[in-house]
């Protein structure tokens, strides 16, 4: 069998070889924006991530049966496409959630630590209430914010009792934080939903917060409503048109990341896990396999306070330095990213 995989994705290699039987795999190794028509024609499979963008065009004339995405996002493959050529695709849904919200626990942090930003009473408007903007509302929740949530798929499949339309959000809400997948069109529509008229509507001049899909905020929107001071701070992981992202924006964020807030390697381990697994399952192999995150350098955090051992776990501001300070290498340093650990793989001791 032989599968072209993202040269990006950790704890894979070595592995996926080994898969299926007495004859290795043959695996093939390349960046995810070099997977072409004639590379990938002879493969049975693909693995990758979001930089491989998975249409007609790409796979037309192939023999690739499955692709797995070690991504939570699915945006980046033809869906239409794969049903029209019987190919079967994976994604990974939830992989990375607690990465993500590790993440925005450390930028809320970091709001009150530099910004004078008291977090307790304060309201958050969650936008998009699945694996991720679940886990947000239980950090914020355990750093004494209230909580209003919004999630119109959710509220029509399920009534909206324990959802807040986005009128209340943005007249409510202090900081909205985005965690929704990227439509394009129809009802549940997300391309540029942080557009001119969002920004408008905004009673309380909010930090905006998005690690979902750059598309969702609307940059030259994003960029006015900071110049009117109709938000107060801004922090984006995610941008439109990465890795050209805009300059501009980059250097009036409070805190400006390369994708990376899902990138923990708790959060990549089990991407791969996942994707590994679904592999498995399509081609009928027996997943002997093991997959571990690499271990912090120490286990043990002593800190003189709860809030600075997190930040000691990940503070936000090393990827906003290397990144406003070398925006050219996006593109390296997301896929070099140094992987972080989750609070389990700690031992905190308050001083």
């Amino acid at each position: 069998m032989k599968v072209i995989i993202d040269n990006k994705i950790p704890y894979i290699e070595g592995i996926i070889e080994k898969l299926g039987g007495d004859t290795p795999n043959e695996v093939i190794y390349i960046p995810g924006t070099k997977f072409t028509p004639e590379i990938v024609r002879d493969a049975d499979a693909l693995i990758i991530r979001t930089r491989t963008l998975c249409n007609r065009e790409l796979l037309e004339g192939s023999k690739v049966k499955f692709i797995a995405t070690a991504t939570i996002g699915f945006d980046h493959i033809d869906t239409d496409y794969c049903k029209e050529a019987r190919i079967t695709w994976t994604n990974a849904p939830g992989c990375n959630s607690a990465s993500v919200a590790q993440y925005i626990h450390s930028t809320l942090l970091l709001l009150e630590k530099e910004k004078g930003f008291t977090l307790k009473g304060k309201c958050i408007g969650v936008v998009g209430i699945g694996n991720v903007g679940s886990k947000v509302c239980d950090v914020a929740q355990s750093l004494g914010m209230r909580v209003l949530m919004n999630d119109l798929p959710r509220a029509d499949k399920e009534g909206a009792g324990m959802f807040t339309d986005m009128e209340t959000i943005t007249r409510e809400c202090d900081v909205i934080t985005f965690h929704t997948p990227l439509n394009k069109e129809g009802k549940y529509k997300t391309y540029h939903w942080a557009d001119a008229g969002f920004f408008n509507s905004l009673k309380k001049s909010p930090v905006i917060i998005n690690t979902s899909r750059g598309e969702v905020t609307e940059t030259s929107a994003l960029l006015s409503a900071l110049e009117k001071k109709q938000i107060s701070e801004a922090v984006i992981d995610v941008w439109e048109n990465e890795p050209e992202i805009s300059l501009e924006l980059l250097n009036k964020v409070f805190l400006g990341t390369p994708h990376i807030a899902g990138y923990s390697a708790d959060g990549k381990a089990n991407a791969t896990r996942m994707s590994l697994e679904s592999f498995c399952r399509f081609f009928n192999i027996n997943p002997d396999f093991d997959i571990q995150p690499i271990q912090p350098e120490s286990s043990v955090i002593k800190a003189s306070t709860e809030a600075d051992a997190y930040l000691q776990m990940y503070d936000p501001r090393r990827d906003s330095n290397a990144l406003k300070a070398n925006p050219e290498m996006f593109e390296q340093l997301r896929g070099d990213y140094p992987l972080r650990r989750e609070k389990e793989a700690y031992t905190i001791q308050i001083a």
